[in-house]
């Protein structure tokens, strides 16, 4: 879990707002220089506090669940892929969705999303287990206080998006950024001296991150930001066919709270998570309505 929670720090792609990756500034230091090591930070939290299958009835588990219940699915923190000590991985938020999808009690699912983004990696298997949901005719809302960067993405893919108030809910940031330290100048003054050599057949590994660490960011835009950028557009504005195209910012990293957000297509409507439960149950209706016409 280590390994894997400092590599995605130091070198893992995020689409994640600033103001989140400074927010957690203290929990990083702590990872980076060791101070979580001890042993009640060895477990998953998943291992510590499982997810529950939570439904809008209030029963502990599907099995227990009336038929025809909304799962509600909670997707907050800082997404990333796999569970760490402090958060639930992607990967096992995506198969609770699934297991909602397939479930015979389950006819509609709630994410209750509040996240300001994550690692790139984490998009991917929270959108496939929406999609075998739809696949299963069972419509998935958004409830969301903030929704940006990659949770804003997650959102996108919903069949519709509900913010749960009108004074903190806000979208967006749909943008590609990175950062990094170069350490090397405050080892030097040690006196440590870094060597790199390259194979004869190998002068472009690497080469993007090389420039960019002598001050030229021209390869790295165009060979990782830019594509991730323009697929992140794609993806909005496939899903969003009301999104207003003309609004400044909407798709170059700008945040809109929830009144703006519905104006210009960002989100549907504003209302509660209960209100969320409805839309669902609304969709369904209108999936078995359409499901008996094309019968």
């Amino acid at each position: 879990m280590y390994p894997y929670l400092i590599s995605q720090i130091l070198k893992g792609v995020w689409f994640l707002r600033p103001e989140d990756a400074i927010a957690g500034h203290v929990i990083v230091n702590n990872i980076l220089t060791g101070v979580y090591r001890d042993e009640k930070f060895a477990k998953t939290l998943s291992e510590i506090t499982p997810i529950q299958q939570l439904s809008h009835e209030g029963e502990s588990s599907y099995d227990k669940s009336p038929k025809g219940s909304t799962a509600i699915i909670s997707v907050k923190g800082t997404m990333i892929k796999y569970g760490t000590f402090c958060s639930y991985g992607a990967d096992e938020i995506a198969m609770q969705i699934e297991e909602a999808a397939l479930h015979e009690n389950i006819s509609s699912i709630v994410l209750d999303i509040d996240s300001g983004g994550g690692a790139c990696n984490a998009v991917s298997p929270l959108c496939k287990a929406i999609v075998t949901a739809k696949a299963k005719g069972k419509p998935v809302v958004a409830s969301c206080d903030v929704a940006a960067s990659a949770a804003y993405w997650i959102a996108c893919n919903c069949d519709r998006i509900v913010a749960d108030n009108d004074v903190s809910s806000a979208f967006g940031s749909i943008g590609v950024m990175c950062s990094f330290s170069d350490l090397k100048p405050f080892y030097e003054k040690m006196g440590v001296k870094f060597h790199e050599i390259y194979a004869d057949q190998s002068e472009n590994k690497n080469e993007a991150f090389r420039l960019a660490l002598e001050g030229d960011y021209t390869k790295i835009r165009q060979e990782s930001l830019n594509p991730m950028a323009l697929r992140f557009q794609e993806e909005v504005k496939e899903k969003r066919k009301c999104l207003k195209l003309d609004t400044p910012g909407i798709l170059s990293g700008k945040m809109f709270y929830a009144r703006e957000a519905v104006a210009v297509g960002l989100i549907d409507e504003i209302g509660t998570l209960g209100r969320a439960v409805e839309v669902a149950k609304e969709l369904e209706e209108m999936n078995l309505i359409n499901k008996y016409i094309n019968s």
